[in-house]
């Protein structure tokens, strides 16, 4: 298994929206890239922290592969947007690909610019190497499974669609 980690605004959707997909095999959600140690969710809201918002995937390349896992995470998030997402706004909510592989990263770089002639704007998501990964809070994990009706700027039905 293969794993990436992802940011794009609230945690939340990201991760109810990935684990809808055949082959993403587990997931949790945290705070990514932290300049202070083990930090809570109310940390990483005062914007000090430098964490972001991420879903840390674990996916199985034999039934998604990276492309598809890039593709359908751009296909939801606003790409061109600085520390926001929906009405998530902050550098928390900045867009980013994390991961400790640097081959894996590379191939996120091509793929970002392959795809940014689609784009009018420049496309603002960082792709950096993890240097930490804290797990969220209990009640963040699956939290839209948990609260079907909770906020969510994303829509988690195009997860059952082609993309």
């Amino acid at each position: 298994m293969q794993n990436i980690y992802l940011a794009g605004g609230c945690f939340w959707g990201i991760q109810g929206y990935f684990d809808l997909l055949v082959g993403v095999e587990k997931t949790s959600v945290g705070y990514a890239n932290s300049n202070i140690t083990n930090p809570s969710y109310e940390d990483v809201c005062t914007g000090t922290s430098g964490a972001a918002e991420t879903l840390k995937l674990f996916y199985d390349e034999k039934k998604i592969c990276l492309e598809e896992i890039l593709g359908r995470f751009f296909s939801i998030i606003d790409p061109t947007a600085i520390n926001k997402q929906g009405n998530d706004i902050g550098t928390q909510y900045r867009s980013g690909i994390y991961a400790k592989d640097l081959n894996l990263l590379e191939k996120c770089r091509d793929f970002l610019q392959k795809i940014q002639s689609r784009y009018d704007k420049p496309i603002q998501t960082e792709i950096k190497e993890l240097t930490n990964y804290y797990l969220a809070e209990d009640y963040h994990q699956k939290y839209l499974q948990k609260n079907p009706r909770g906020y969510c700027h994303v829509d988690l039905s195009l997860a059952l669609k082609p993309l």
